[in-house]
């Protein structure tokens, strides 16, 4: 962990202008600069620099924040590793907390094997180039695939000599332990203690992490042998975990960011070469099964994946599983199918990228027609077939998080197969049920007897957060919270105490002791909420107002920047799109007469959004009242009517004082 005082020593030398020109051409506009947002396609400038505020913002897709937050987002960075960047940027030495022997094992060995791996690909890139071996060999293989040299340099390819030990021989002349070279699994050990090169005689393909480390390896032999295997790859590591890496994710992430989608293949080469297309936003399972771990790293830069699959009828209906992972992670899907005879690589080759995204377009289809048009040929006329095909899409379906895309491709599905909309809901909700009831565990009062009859569908062994309904054990899933009529007036009050959080509002004197106490934006609105006993109903600005009261005399006048800063993104966000100002006012209206600022009319402004928010309150619970009285005079209970009624009244004479306050006209209940 980086200390604090570290972090607020990046967070103060970043200036945003400096890290954001980095990658966006910006000219000044008023007191701040704007320029094409590198989030999105666009041609007209929304994206805007507040040197002043140290943040930056895009008007039209929303994305921003701070230096650090910019970093993150371009660079697809965790919180700390955007730090770390800034840090190096600016020649900030970055002071960690001590770590524990076992710890500092780890991460020794990881740091290690990163530098080792890093040798190798460099050894590798130079044998490619240099070496009358790697060139006759290694370079003309890829020269021959038609791949250009400056794919292969940005793919870092490489090749490994037939000599059985030429990697081992030079890293050990350079320095580099054995130990590493067996663990990262450059190198293998065999009998009597000879070692030998794990990719001798193949073409090399690197695999990047994220933040473009070398991570592991693929070496694709070229002689064929039926006792060679083809495609040789890294070992499992401390390092890597091919569960979680897709090839191609470091060369892609931008272009997946800016495309909002990613094209999904199978092997190295077809990613090489629809990069040299100019399709950029694509990443491989180079050759294995789709895990959940790799589309969760996809789904880190976009909510849409579109498939790529060749003819192959077999192979594409034993990926079929990956559908579904896809499906259940929440993301959309689209599928492709090539034409006969080609694969990504080979039909990426005969393209341009405007000709490939335009047969992309015309040619995806969803999972349901897909799989439809799959499986229906296989089950012909035979009704069981059919029915198992229903039911393996009704599955799929099942599966699906949200309610309104489920709903979507139930009617999609019904249409399709010509069944009953009804019928396939019931064998959805059936699903779900049991989905959920895989995921809770058994209650502990019953016996396992009891587990299996009816009762284990009661709602005592569901989620709290879930409800079902009495017919046909349909399910309803949690759904997104509602909107209330309070969020726009505590946004506004936590608003002003990011912004304006240490400014004073007035003064006042007692009148007993005589004092004179200047009240400040924060202290104020906290106080007034604590002595009416008011908590914010929002769950992220209670989580903001949490905050407040615990960091705002530590943060005193940095309030602001702390929160810009924060590493909570919610958070962040929130305080981003609370300072920032899409328009700013032309001169001309200055120049003739003084316009009174916000921050001027603070005294006004924050007093009267508490007595509005309070205002609120009593409006919503006049509303519920109302309710309770007709449920109470329908039931014919007098005695809860006439408890209710003086209520009322009490809260109709707090609304006409509140609207006196606040200056509006009120008309009294008869």
């Amino acid at each position: 962990m980086i200390d604090q005082a570290t972090v607020d020593k990046i967070i103060d030398s970043a200036n945003i202008l400096e890290v954001v020109s980095d990658f966006v051409t910006l000219r000044k506009r008023g007191v701040n600069y704007v320029g094409l947002c590198p989030f999105h396609d666009e041609k007209t400038p929304s994206f805007s620099v507040s040197p002043s505020k140290g943040i930056c913002k895009c008007f039209s897709c929303g994305k921003g924040g701070s230096a650090v937050h910019f970093i993150m987002e371009h660079e697809q960075l965790s919180y700390y590793e955007a730090l770390k960047y800034l840090a190096k940027k600016y020649n900030i030495e970055i002071e960690e907390r001590e770590l524990s022997p076992e710890e500092k094992q780890i991460k020794s060995d990881r740091e290690s094997m990163l530098i080792v791996n890093s040798f190798a690909q460099e050894y590798f890139t130079n044998i490619l180039f240099q070496h009358a071996e790697g060139r006759s060999v290694g370079l003309a293989y890829f020269h021959e695939r038609g791949f250009r040299d400056d794919i292969i340099h940005k793919f870092a390819l490489g090749y490994s000599l037939e000599q059985r030990d030429a990697l081992a021989v030079e890293a050990r002349k350079k320095g580099y332990k054995e130990e590493y070279l067996f663990k990262t699994g450059l190198c293998m050990e065999g009998q009597n203690g000879v070692i030998s090169d794990r990719f001798r005689g193949r073409v090399i393909f690197p695999v990047f992490s994220l933040s473009g480390k070398i991570l592991a390896f693929g070496g694709r032999v070229l002689k064929t042998s039926d006792k060679t295997a083809k495609y040789v790859n890294s070992p499992e590591s401390e390092i890597y975990h091919k569960s979680n890496e897709l090839y191609g994710i470091y060369q892609a992430k931008q272009s997946i960011v800016k495309n909002d989608n990613c094209f999904l293949v199978e092997g190295y080469t077809d990613v090489l070469s629809m990069h040299q297309a100019g399709i950029e936003n694509v990443v491989a399972s180079s050759g294995t099964s789709l895990t959940p771990g790799q589309i969760r790293l996809i789904h880190r830069f976009t909510n849409n994946i579109t498939v790529i699959y060749d003819g192959d009828a077999a192979g594409i209906k034993a990926s079929l599983r990956g559908i579904d992972l896809i499906l259940k992670e929440g993301m959309n899907i689209k599928v492709v199918l090539l034409p006969d005879g080609d694969d990504p690589d080979s039909f990426a080759k005969k393209q341009s990228a405007a000709s490939f995204t335009e047969y992309i377009k015309k040619n995806e289809v969803d999972f349901i027609r897909f799989k439809t048009n799959l499986l229906l040929d296989s089950a012909g006329n035979d009704p069981i077939k059919r029915a198992e095909l229903i039911s393996d899409i009704v599955q799929s379906i099942s599966i699906i998080p949200d309610n309104i895309v489920r709903s979507v491709y139930t009617k999609e599905c019904s249409r399709l197969m010509e069944i009953n909309e009804e019928v396939l809901l019931r064998e959805i909700n059936k699903r779900k049920l049991g989905q959920l009831q895989s995921t809770t565990p058994p209650n502990k009062n019953h016996t396992s007897e009891n587990q299996n009859n009816k009762e284990s569908t009661t709602p005592e062994n569901v989620p709290n957060d879930t409800t079902i309904t009495a017919t046909e054990n349909q399910v309803s899933l949690p759904e997104k919270r509602v909107p209330s009529p309070l969020d726009p007036f505590e946004e506004t009050l936590i608003r002003y105490m990011i912004r304006y959080g240490f400014d004073d509002l007035f003064s006042e004197t007692d009148e007993e002791t005589g004092e004179t106490k200047t009240w400040k934006v924060i202290p104020y609105i906290l106080t007034d909420l604590q002595r009416d006993e008011i908590e914010f109903q929002h769950p992220l600005y209670k989580k903001v107002i949490a905050e407040i009261e615990r960091t705002f005399e530590q943060e005193g006048e940095h309030l602001c920047r702390y929160f810009l800063a924060h590493p909570d993104e919610e958070i962040s966000q929130l305080a981003v799109n609370l300072v920032s100002e899409k328009y700013q006012l032309s001169k001309i209206h200055t120049k003739f007469q003084t316009i009174e600022s916000e921050k001027e009319k603070l005294a006004d402004l924050v007093p009267r959004a508490l007595f509005e928010l309070k205002d609120a309150i009593i409006s919503l619970n006049i509303k519920n009242i109302r309710e309770k009285i007709k449920k109470a005079a329908k039931e014919k209970d007098l005695e809860q009517t006439k408890q209710l009624m003086s209520e009322l009244n009490e809260l109709y004479g707090l609304k006409v004082i509140f609207a006196k306050q606040l200056g509006e006209r009120t008309v009294s209940p008869k």
